[in-house]
């Protein structure tokens, strides 16, 4: 499973950059993902989905209508529904949502910290990570079923035990 051992390492490294966690669709078809990361806290995750808030969250809206980098503070104005200012008062203060589409796949992902903003080298290192996870799970047809299946799995764990698997 080697893409498994691949992307571990990866993960770890966001974990350690983004504090207050992240939340990573990788090859969204349509709207959904073929494979969603979500590290941040199991309340916020909750209370984002009791809320539908997907459907009002600037950064969501921008990552669909996008490509490339844009802060949290900068979508501020245009968060009616306030997805960034209920998501400050659980500690995700400060983020980026970060876009791409290459091969006619598109992946959007947020990156949070409760502390203060990301530096440009710590964007850059993130954004490098995102484009990895892109390209290591762009081609599936080139993936055995044990290894699709280790990453669905994987993904399952992130997203609903809100941190990585060791």
């Amino acid at each position: 499973m080697s893409q498994e051992l691949t992307i571990s390492p990866l993960l770890r490294t966001l974990d350690d950059l983004c504090p207050a966690g992240y939340a990573i669709a990788l090859h969204i078809r349509f709207t959904t993902p073929m494979f969603l990361f979500q590290t941040y806290s199991r309340e916020w995750i909750d209370i984002y989905t009791r809320k539908g808030l997907v459907m009002q969250d600037p950064t969501v809206r921008w990552g669909f209508e996008n490509n490339g980098t844009e802060t949290w503070a900068n979508l501020a104005g245009s968060d009616e529904a306030g997805v960034l200012t209920e998501a400050a008062e659980h500690g995700l203060k400060f983020g980026f949502v970060h876009a791409l589409e290459l091969q006619d796949s598109r992946s959007v992902a947020s990156f949070a910290r409760g502390d203060r903003d990301f530096t440009a080298e710590e964007v850059a290192a993130i954004t490098g990570i995102l484009v990895q996870l892109h390209e290591l799970t762009r081609d599936t047809d080139a993936l055995s079923d044990a290894e699709i299946a280790a990453l669905k799995t994987l993904s399952i764990t992130l997203t609903h035990a809100g941190k990585p698997v060791t």
